[in-house]
C-alpha cells in the first residue's frame, strides 16, 4: 500500500490538507526523533498526536486502535505526542491507517486532537535502566485509614482568619500552614527561638508516636507544614536545609497520589509514585543529596498496570499511562535541629561548608556597571552579526503566541531583532530592546518596536494581553534586579494575561539527555559559515534568543563560537567573573561568554568562521553576563511576585521556561 497512491487533482480541498498534514507529521517526526516512516504496509504505526505529551491517554486511544484489529503492543513514550501501536497482522494494520488517519480523539482536558498515522518497520524505543529509590528513601503504603485520612484534613480549616501567624501569605501557588515552628521561606529555615503557641494538632499524636515505634522516625517532630495542591499546581526542586531540621523527614499524602521527581546532583533524576494514604519517609542521601519537587501539571504520567501503586516510575513504555491529578493535600513532619548538622554531605551542608563572602557585584550600582559593560554594550556592537544569526523561532515560543486569542496585545520586552513580532499576524505586538542596534533592525523589518530599559517599561500597566520575555532575566546581576524586572513585565499584564519566560539553565543534561547547546560542539568547524549551522548558546539549532537584560539581545551564538574558546578558568579584565568554554557545562552560575564578532565583506556578509577567531581574524572578542538558573530557581524566584499564578513551567532545550498569569 502506497502513501502517496492517489493523484492530487483527484483529491478535495479536506483531502489534500490531511495529506500536507499527514506528511507534515511524518518528516517532524524524522527530524526531531529520527523516526523514519516507510511507504508500504507494515504491523507497525506510529501515531502522531497520539501521545502521552500531549495529554492523551491510553485509556482513551487503546479502544479506538483496538476498533481495526487485534492490538499486540501499544508503547506510548513519556512526555511524547506520539505512540507505536503493532497489530497482529498487516492487513489490520492497514485497515487502521485508512479509518484512522484524520480521526478526532479526545483527550483528557476535552480537547479534541486529530490524529495522523504512518507506517514504520518496529514498533520500538530505546529503553533505560530501570531505576531504583534513592538510598535511604521509602515509600509506605496505606500508613493510616481513609477515617483517619478524613479527620486530618478536616482539622485544617483554610477559610480561617488569613492573619492568623501560621498562615503563610507569601506563596501564590498553592495553600499552606504551618504548625510547631513558622517555615520562613525567605532564608529556608526557621526561628528556632520563636516556636508557635498551639504546637502540632493534637490529632498527629497517636500517627507520630505509632511510627517512632515502628521505626520510621528517631525524632519525634515537633513542626509540621501542611501543603494544598490544587491540579497543576507544584513545588520547585530543593533540598530542606541541613541545620533547620534532623535527619528524618516523613510526608503523608492525603486526597490524591502524586509523582515527585528526585534528582541526584550528577542529573540522574527518578519519578517516585507516592500512593494517597501514603507516607514517605527520606533519610540519609536521600534527605541530604537528592533534590525533591512536584513539577506543576495536571497529570502525571503513570505505570498503567492495576497491580502498581508505589515505587519508581519505570520506562516500560508498553506500560504507561496519564492519571489525572486531583486536590492533594501534605502533611510534612520534621524535628527542628539545635546542633550543628554532622552529616556526611558536607559540600551541600550549609553547617558545614565555609561561608564565602559575596561575589561581585556587591551592589546594584556595581551591577548596574557590569550590565552596561557585558550587556549592553556588547549588544550594541555586535548587533547585526548577532541579527544575521538569529532568525528561526523557537517552536514553543511560537505555539504560546499561536495560542493567543485574534486580536491580543501582545509585548515581547527583550524583542531583540524582531523575530517574533511576525509570528501571529493576528496579534497587536510591540518590541522593546535596549539595544537602539537591534531595535534599527526591527523597524528595517517593519515591526512596532522601541528603545527602552526592561526594568521600567514606558507602556500603561494593565495593558497587555500577553507578554513574552525570552533570554532576557538572566541578563540582570543580581536576585533583586530578575525580581524587579519579572514584576515589570507583570505590572504589563491585565488581569488574567499571561507571560511566557525562558532563562538559560545551568542544568544543560537534563533527563539524562544533553542539550542541543552541548551537542552543538559536533558541528564541523570547516564549514563555511552558514547561518543553518549557527547554534544558540541558549541549546536552540539556527535561531535566535533576541533579547536583553534590559534588554539587549541575549543568547549567543554562531559558529565562531566553536572555534579558539577560552578556558573556563580565565577571568576577563577588570571581572572577578569565570569566562565561559562555549559548548560545555558549567561550572558557575555567574559567567561571561565569549562572543566572536564578525567583521563583514563588501557583500555584507559574515566571513568564513577561520576569519574570525578573535587573535587570528578581523574581529574582536566580547564577553556577555549570563547568570544561569538553577532547576527550581525561576519558580522560585517567580513565587515572590505579586498577584502572579504559575500555570505551567518546563524544560525546553537547556532552558527553564514558567508560563505566568496575573490573577
Amino acid at each position: 500500500m502506497e502513501i502517496n497512491c492517489q493523484s492530487n487533482f483527484k483529491l478535495n480541498k479536506t483531502e489534500k490538507k490531511f495529506l500536507r498534514k499527514q506528511a507534515k507529521a511524518r518528516h517532524t517526526l524524522l527530524r526531531h526523533e529520527g523516526i523514519e516512516a516507510v511507504s508500504y504496509g507494515t504491523q507497525s504505526l506510529v501515531v502522531a498526536n497520539g501521545g502521552l505529551g500531549n495529554g492523551v491517554s491510553r485509556k482513551q486511544l487503546l479502544p479506538v486502535l483496538e476498533r481495526c484489529g487485534l492490538v499486540e503492543a501499544l508503547l506510548m513514550p513519556p512526555n511524547k505526542p506520539y505512540s507505536f501501536v503493532r497489530y497482529g497482522t498487516v492487513e489490520e494494520s492497514k485497515n487502521a491507517y485508512a479509518s484512522l488517519n484524520g480521526k478526532e480523539v479526545v483527550d483528557g482536558l476535552g480537547q479534541k486532537v486529530i490524529l495522523y498515522l504512518n507506517f514504520v518497520e518496529k514498533a520500538q524505543w530505546n529503553e533505560f535502566e530501570v531505576q531504583t529509590l534513592p538510598p535511604g528513601l521509602i515509600v509506605v503504603e496505606e500508613i493510616i485509614s481513609s477515617e483517619d485520612e478524613k479527620v486530618l484534613l478536616e482539622v485544617i480549616n483554610w477559610t480561617e482568619d488569613t492573619d492568623n501567624q501560621n498562615f503563610q501569605k507569601s506563596l501564590k501557588h498553592r495553600r499552606v500552614k504551618h504548625f510547631g515552628y513558622e517555615f520562613h521561606y525567605e532564608n529556608n529555615n526557621v526561628d528556632k527561638d520563636k516556636p508557635l503557641p498551639e504546637g502540632l494538632p493534637a490529632v498527629c499524636d497517636s500517627f507520630l508516636e505509632k511510627w517512632l515505634a515502628e521505626g520510621y522516625i528517631k525524632h519525634k517532630p515537633d513542626q509540621l507544614t501542611v501543603n494544598q495542591y490544587e491540579p497543576g499546581q507544584g513545588i520547585p526542586a530543593h533540598i530542606d536545609t541541613h541545620s533547620a531540621f534532623e535527619d528524618e523527614i516523613v510526608s503523608l499524602s492525603l486526597g490524591s497520589e502524586v509523582v515527585m521527581d528526585f534528582k541526584h546532583p550528577d542529573g540522574v533524576t527518578v519519578q517516585v509514585m507516592l500512593p494517597r494514604r501514603s507516607l514517605l519517609v527520606m533519610t540519609g542521601e536521600s534527605r541530604y543529596l537528592w533534590t525533591h519537587g512536584i513539577t506543576p501539571r495536571k497529570f502525571d504520567t503513570v505505570q498503567a498496570s492495576e497491580h502498581y501503586k508505589s515505587g519508581t516510575i519505570t520506562n516500560d513504555i508498553g506500560d504507561l499511562t496519564l492519571k489525572k491529578r486531583e486536590i492533594r493535600t501534605s502533611f510534612t513532619f520534621r524535628k527542628v535541629r539545635h546542633t550543628p548538622c554532622t552529616c556526611n554531605y558536607s559540600l551541600v551542608c550549609d553547617s558545614q561548608r565555609r561561608e564565602t563572602p559575596p561575589s561581585f557585584p556587591g551592589s546594584d550600582r556595581e551591577a548596574s556597571q557590569l550590565e552596561q559593560e557585558h550587556v549592553h554594550r556588547v549588544y550594541e556592537e555586535i548587533a547585526e552579526h548577532f541579527s544575521s544569526t538569529r532568525h528561526t523561532p523557537w517552536p514553543r515560543v511560537v505555539g504560546f503566541l499561536k495560542a493567543l486569542p485574534a486580536g491580543s496585545v501582545v509585548a515581547d520586552v527583550g524583542c531583540g531583532n524582531g523575530k517574533y513580532l511576525g509570528v501571529n499576524k493576528e496579534l497587536v505586538m510591540i518590541g522593546c530592546d535596549r539595544s537602539k542596534n537591534l531595535v534599527d533592525i526591527c523597524r528595517r523589518r517593519r515591526f512596532q518596536a522601541f528603545v527602552c530599559d526592561a526594568l521600567a517599561v514606558p507602556v500603561r500597566g494593565g495593558s497587555c494581553d500577553a507578554c513574552i520575555s525570552i533570554a532576557v532575566i538572566h541578563h540582570f546581576a543580581t536576585p533583586e534586579r530578575r525580581v524587579a524586572a519579572l514584576q515589570e513585565i507583570v505590572r504589563l499584564l491585565r488581569p488574567g494575561g499571561k507571560a511566557l519566560i525562558y532563562v538559560w539553565a545551568m542544568e544543560q543534561e537534563h533527563n539524562n539527555q544533553k542539550s542541543k547547546y552541548l551537542r552543538g560542539k559536533r558541528i564541523s568547524q570547516g564549514e563555511k559559515g552558514e547561518i543553518r549551522s549557527s547554534k544558540s548558546t541558549d541549546g536552540f539549532p539556527e535561531q535566535t534568543c533576541d533579547v536583553s537584560s534590559q534588554n539587549a539581545a541575549s543568547s549567543l551564538t554562531s559558529i565562531d563560537d566553536i572555534q579558539e574558546e577560552e578556558p573556563s578558568s580565565k577571568k576577563a579584565p577588570n571581572s572577578e567573573l569565570p569566562i565561559h568554554t562555549n559548548r560545555t557545562s558549567f561550572h558557575s552560575q555567574d559567567v561571561l561568554v565569549p562572543w566572536h564578532l564578525k567583521t563583514k565583506t563588501s557583500k555584507d556578509k559574515p566571513v568564513g568562521p577561520l576569519d574570525s577567531v578573535g587573535p587570528h581574524g578581523p574581529g574582536p572578542m566580547l564577553h556577555r553576563y549570563y547568570h544561569v538558573f538553577r532547576e527550581g530557581e525561576l519558580e522560585a524566584t517567580c513565587q515572590t511576585l505579586s498577584d502572579v499564578s504559575i500555570l505551567q513551567s518546563y524544560y525546553d532545550q537547556g532552558n527553564w521556561c514558567v508560563i505566568l498569569q496575573k490573577v
